[in-house]
C-alpha cells in the first residue's frame, strides 16, 4: 500500500470545514493506505500559544480524529511531538534549505504581514513540515491550495539530499480530493474557513453545540437576492453554503437546487443548519466517549511507538549518509 502522511495543528478548534476538505478523506484513506495522522504541536508554536490551551487542543485533534472515523488499529496516530525524530530531521533539513526559499513563502508573508518581530520558527518551519514528511517516506501529502508551496519545497529538499547523498528518500506526490476540499467562511467566501479566525461567526468548529451552529449558519452571509442557485462567480456566499448542504447531506448540487427553488433563503438556511447539527452530533459524542475513557493516551503512546520505530530508521540511515558518527 502506499503511504500517506498528514496533520492538523492544534492552535483552535477544528472546524466543519477541517472535516469536509480532510477528515472525510483521512477516514477513506485509512482503508486503502498505510496512513500516518498527527496533530503538528510542534508548527503551532511558531507562533505564542498559552500552555494549558496547546495541550488541551493537542488532545482535542487527536479525540476528533478517532471521533471522525479514524481506526488506530489500521491508521497511526500520533502527536508530533511524541516523536523526536521530527525535529532532529527537521534541523538536518533546515541546513539544507536556502533563503530565498523560504522568504518565497507566501504564508510565512501573509503571518508575519504588519508584525514589528516575527519568530524564526514561523520563517523555518517548511523545513520541519518536509521532515515531518520525509522521515515517514510518504508517497502521498493531502494538501490544499495554502500547503502546496510546501509541499513543492519537500519534494525539491529530498532531490537535492538525493543527488548529494544518494538515493533515500522518496519523492511525494500531493492528494488532492475532487471534492470537499475547500469551504470557505460564512462571512466572507473569498476566504477559506479558518480556525484561527478571529470572528468566531465565520466558522463552524466541530464541538459547537447544536444551537449555536443554528445561529451561525442563520446569520451566514447571503448574496443578494433569494435564489438559492449555485454559481460561484456570482453567487459566491450562496454557493459555499450549498457545497457544505451538499457534503453534509450526500445530495447532489442539482437536486439542492430544486429543492429550494422558488423558495429563497431562510428555509433552506434553517434546513442547511439541521444537515450539520445531525452530521457533527454523532461526532461529538464519540468525542465526549473517547474523552471520558481516558482511552486517548494509551492510542497515542502506541501511536508515537509505531511512528518512533520507522522514523527512527529513516532518521539513521539520513545521518549515516551525511557523514555523521552513529553509533
Amino acid at each position: 500500500m502506499k503511504r500517506v502522511l498528514s496533520g492538523m495543528q492544534p492552535s483552535g478548534q477544528l472546524t466543519l470545514g477541517n472535516y469536509i476538505g480532510a477528515l472525510k478523506n483521512y477516514v477513506a484513506l485509512q482503508h486503502t493506505h498505510d496512513c500516518y495522522f498527527m496533530a503538528v504541536d510542534l508548527h503551532a508554536i511558531t507562533v505564542p500559544q498559552e500552555p494549558a490551551a496547546l495541550r488541551e487542543q493537542s488532545e482535542a485533534v487527536a479525540a476528533l480524529y478517532i471521533a471522525a472515523g479514524i481506526d488506530p488499529s489500521k491508521a497511526t496516530v500520533f502527536l508530533q511531538s511524541h516523536v523526536r525524530q521530527h525535529a532532529e530531521l527537521g534541523w538536518l533539513l533546515t541546513t539544507l534549505t536556502y533563503m530565498g526559499e523560504l522568504e518565497r513563502m507566501t504564508q510565512f508573508k501573509d503571518k508575519a504581514a504588519g508584525k514589528e518581530s516575527v519568530g524564526a520558527g514561523l520563517f523555518t518551519y517548511p523545513s520541519l513540515m518536509a521532515a515531518d514528511i520525509l522521515l515517514y517516506n510518504a508517497d502521498l501529502v493531502p494538501v490544499g491550495d495554502d500547503q502546496k508551496q510546501h509541499l513543492e519545497l519537500t519534494r525539491d529538499l529530498a532531490q537535492r539530499f538525493n543527488q548529494r547523498y544518494g538515493d533515500t528518500f522518496t519523492i511525494p506526490e500531493p492528494y488532492i480530493p475532487q471534492v470537499g476540499a475547500r469551504i470557505m467562511s460564512l462571512d466572507d467566501a473569498s476566504k477559506k474557513m479558518s480556525k484561527s479566525s478571529a470572528n468566531q461567526g465565520s466558522f463552524i468548529a466541530m464541538l459547537d453545540a447544536p444551537d449555536v451552529i443554528r445561529k451561525k449558519i442563520s446569520r451566514a452571509v447571503t448574496d443578494s437576492g433569494r435564489e438559492v442557485k449555485f454559481d460561484p462567480q456570482n453567487k459566491p456566499e450562496v454557493s459555499n453554503l450549498i457545497s457544505i448542504y451538499a457534503q453534509c447531506s450526500n445530495k447532489s448540487i442539482a437536486d439542492i437546487e430544486a429543492q429550494y427553488e422558488g423558495q429563497g433563503y431562510g428555509p433552506f438556511k434553517k434546513e442547511l443548519a439541521e444537515q450539520v447539527v445531525a452530521l457533527l452530533e454523532p461526532i461529538q459524542q464519540r468525542y465526549q466517549d473517547i474523552r471520558k475513557s481516558g482511552e486517548l493516551h494509551d492510542i497515542l503512546r502506541q501511536g508515537a511507538e509505531r511512528a518512533s520505530a520507522e522514523a527512527e530508521n529513516i532518521l539513521r540511515i539520513t545521518k549515516e549518509r551525511m557523514g555523521f558518527l552513529v553509533l
